[in-house]
């Protein structure tokens, strides 16, 4: 449900075929990840709208300034200058006149008191927002913004294909992920050198052990006997933009059922292809669903859902593809407050619907062998408390917060609707309790198979990974995974199979490439590479990384950084004294970890002598949810923490640990971290020589005030409601376009957007450009924009054309730093 997910740029490629797996294919890393709403429905977040619910009074509109100025003969770029509409205003508050009546100002549920009369909060750069991107003025204003940064950064063309083709040659164009079982056939993917996108591939399993022997070329099987069940390549043809949601295979394994995002707005078609003949045997172009579909018990029915106006998963269809019936609805949630999610047990005996918001959850479970099951409910919602379920043998295995715990605790219940007064804490051999919810140890996920189940979580700051045995509905034995590196990241890998002796978990860390590792369930020290991602002309000896700490300003928090390096580097600096480049990275929203992984883009930026710091600051939870939650993580009126913490950290870089200066420091976040990068700048302008915001959302107040923008009210859950007294001044204290200092010196900025993007519209950089040109000093750096407008909000779907847009923002800060050359 993250709004502004994600810093992570990534391809979405797919999701598994059993279980709560999102796979996502990243230029940096193959990685694995599990989501409870399925594709994109977990975080969408920014927006499309409705204009007439933006109250304001419009002045006369001025003219956009040309692109260049003459000096004394010569051309100089200039950046437009946005008109500013004084008289334009945001109501903030209880709703004020002409306000459409079906929009709320707050949830049904807040008891908080709204803002009465209204504020009117000034927006003179509200003209910027068009939901429908057809407003000509505001397109030439966008072309404008790209004419200008193109302009001033035309003098890195060779830089910027530099650093592409460095990034290329550190890529394995023509490879493959580890393959994997279900059933008679091996499941994995291809990329193609040349190729944008992804080719799914399936191949018989063999009788016995699986050995690959292959020549890396092209034009060769990675198995005997390889079928391309999808190539994306051929999907997107003559598109713009083409990225596929759910690619899930029926459970005869004779069709496949994916869906696909042509536009960046992530909202997708429904397609069922035939295996067998290659035809595609469903498709209606009229229906636009959310990305997650799963299968029933056969391959008679589907299950997908439909959004609202809000772009909100809200409604549960069954599709029977053997008659011409409407599709069924099986569940709708009217509470704006709630997203709708589903997924499917890895034994394929259940689906489960889950309907949540920030704070609440209530899932509902179809036995879907029984033809005349209907949706029950396995707990009913409980304000404040949050639950996830899997089933193993006839029983619900549930991690919950239930009863105000910090972290989620596991419980176990027999498999029976309203089982809530039958939760039980699962506990050891020796009676002690295995995640109870403390402080120590969170629990994230699940994994159940037939005789083990697998937890994943965080303990000591670290991802980690357990493997408990089960004799029947006891826990036998728990072991944890353990590694030789001080700092990691592991999660479980693709897992298809119920009953299984093995499993696949992906691991790496910040100078090792991502691992596939077959481990046995009973005995972790059997161990097996099936798969090192190979990264040309890397030598990780070169490379070094560690983990420290910085004391926070509060005298009490240890914020921990993880720090990647070129020893070399390293070496001088300690030996000189001298200071070296640093880079420091940031995000600290929703819970979401910054891991210390692999990057082959980051070593063109290693290789130039920049040191790389990742500061995992509160408001992510990498120490749990204790490091997100109130009262002392970063949400609500906490969350200045969040930039707290990583000026805290920039400023110890500097003075703490003297490895850096202002000079020659950048900083980075992207989505909810371009908000962190905004509000630091402001808070610290002269801390920083230059900053990245990645499709940033900077415009909190005017943003959160509205709720005929997508992804609003869910999100009043997440930093509060400024229609709100309690809410108000605290989130205007802190949102990047409210905080802009008068005259402050700021660092070179360059920000980045998508026109399509729904999680972060597009108006929210271009407003902050023209605020920051307007207010800062005249000594500040340039403030450049390069608008997608074929894009959202996860760049672009080609992953050549990905590339060339990371090298234009590293082009653009090593410009800045001095190492353009």
């Amino acid at each position: 449900m993250e709004r502004r997910h994600h810093h992570i740029m990534t391809l979405l490629i797919s999701s598994s075929a059993l279980g709560k797996v999102v796979v996502l294919l990243s230029i940096f890393k193959i990685s694995l990840i599990r989501t409870t709403t399925a594709f994109l429905a977990t975080s969408l977040t920014r927006r499309s709208w409705a204009a007439a619910s933006h109250h304001s009074f419009r002045t006369r509109s001025f003219g956009i300034r040309s692109m260049t100025a003459t000096t004394s003969g010569s051309s100089v770029a200039t950046p437009p200058v946005a008109p500013r509409e004084e008289d334009r205003v945001v109501y903030v508050g209880a709703a004020p006149p002409g306000w459409k009546k079906e929009l709320p100002r707050q949830s049904d549920s807040s008891k908080e008191k709204l803002i009465d009369p209204p504020i009117a909060l000034p927006d003179p750069y509200g003209w910027m927002r068009d939901e429908k991107r057809e407003n000509k003025k505001v397109l030439d204003h966008l072309k404008a913004e790209n004419a200008y940064t193109q302009a001033l950064t035309a003098h890195l063309d060779g830089l910027r294909t530099q650093l592409y083709d460095e990034m290329l040659a550190s890529i394995q164009e023509t490879d493959y992920t580890t393959p994997r079982p279900d059933g008679d056939y091996l499941y994995y993917t291809r990329t193609i050198e040349g190729k944008s996108y992804t080719i799914h591939c399936r191949a018989p399993k063999p009788d016995g052990e699986l050995n690959i022997d292959w020549d890396k070329t092209p034009d060769t099987p990675i198995l005997k006997g390889e079928q391309v069940t999808l190539d994306v390549n051929q999907l997107a043809e003559g598109k713009s933009y083409c990225s596929t949601g759910a690619v899930m295979y029926s459970p005869s394994k004779e069709k496949l059922a994916y869906s696909a995002d042509f536009t960046g707005g992530e909202t997708c078609l429904l397609f069922v292809k035939d295996l067998t003949t290659g035809e595609i045997v469903d498709h209606d172009e009229k229906l636009e669903i959310s990305g997650s579909v799963r299968w029933g018990a056969d391959d008679t029915n589907l299950f997908y859902l439909k959004m609202d106006d809000a772009h909100r998963p809200f409604q549960v269809y069954r599709r029977n593809l053997t008659n011409d019936q409407a599709d069924e609805m099986l569940l709708e949630e009217k509470d704006e407050l709630y997203w709708m999610g589903i997924s499917k047990s890895l034994d394929g005996k259940y689906l489960f619907v889950e309907t949540s918001s920030k704070e609440t959850s209530e899932i509902h479970f179809l036995d879907l062998h029984d033809p005349a099951a209907t949706l029950q409910c396995i707990s009913r919602r409980r304000s404040k408390v949050l639950y996830e379920v899997e089933h193993r043998e006839g029983r619900w295995w549930i991690q919950s917060n239930v009863g105000g715990l910090p972290n989620m605790a596991l419980f176990s219940a027999p498999a029976v609707p309203d089982s809530q007064d039958q939760w039980t804490l699962v506990k050891g051999p020796d009676g002690t309790t295995l995640f109870g919810g403390s402080y120590e140890r969170s629990l994230d996920y699940l994994s159940c198979f037939k005789k083990h189940i697998v937890a994943s979580g965080r303990e000591g700051g670290l991802p980690r990974v357990w493997f408990m045995a089960m004799d029947q509905d006891s826990v036998e034995k728990m072991e944890m995974l353990v590694f030789d590196e001080d700092a990691y990241d592991v999660g479980m890998g693709s897992n298809r199979e119920y009953d299984t002796e093995t499993v696949a978990v992906a691991y790496d860390s910040m100078v090792t490439p991502t691992q596939t590792l077959e481990i046995n369930l009973s005995n972790t020290s059997e161990r097996k590479v099936l798969k090192e991602r190979a990264v040309p002309g890397y030598d990780r000896n070169l490379y070094a990384c560690e983990r420290s700490t910085v004391l926070s300003r509060d005298g009490n928090t240890e914020i921990p950084i993880s720090i990647v390096y070129r020893k070399d580097v390293m070496e001088e600096h300690k030996a000189s004294g001298k200071p070296v480049h640093v880079h420091l990275y940031g995000y600290g929203s929703y819970g979401a970890c910054m891991e210390a992984s692999f990057s082959s883009t980051r070593l063109s930026l290693l290789n130039r002598g920049i040191v790389y710091v990742i500061a995992h600051i509160r408001g992510g939870g990498e120490m749990g949810r204790q490091w997100y939650e109130e009262p002392n993580g970063a949400k609500y009126l906490c969350k200045k923490n969040t930039f707290n913490d990583f000026v805290d950290v920039g400023k110890w870089l500097v003075e703490g640990r003297k490895l850096t200066t202002p000079e020659k420091m950048s900083c980075e976040g992207r989505s909810a971290g371009g908000m962190l990068i905004g509000s630091c700048i402001n808070q610290a302008p002269d801390l920083f020589k230059v900053a990245i915001l990645g499709v940033p959302f900077v415009d909190v107040v005017c943003t959160m005030v509205d709720a005929s923008i997508p992804l609003t009210v869910i999100e009043w859950e997440e930093w509060g409601n400024p229609n709100e007294e309690k809410f108000y001044q605290y989130m205007k204290e802190y949102c990047p376009m409210q905080t802009v200092r008068q005259g402050g010196k700021y660092p070179a900025c360059l920000l980045t957007g998508g026109l399509h993007d729904p999680r972060v519209q597009y108006w929210e950089p271009s407003k902050f450009a023209a605020t920051l040109r307007h207010v800062q000093g005249p000594s500040s750096g340039p403030v450049c924009i390069k608008m997608d407008m074929s894009a959202g909000h996860f760049s672009a779907s080609d992953r050549y054309k990905y590339l060339k847009e990371l090298a234009f923002d590293f082009a653009f800060m090593l410009d800045q730093l001095g190492l353009a050359k």
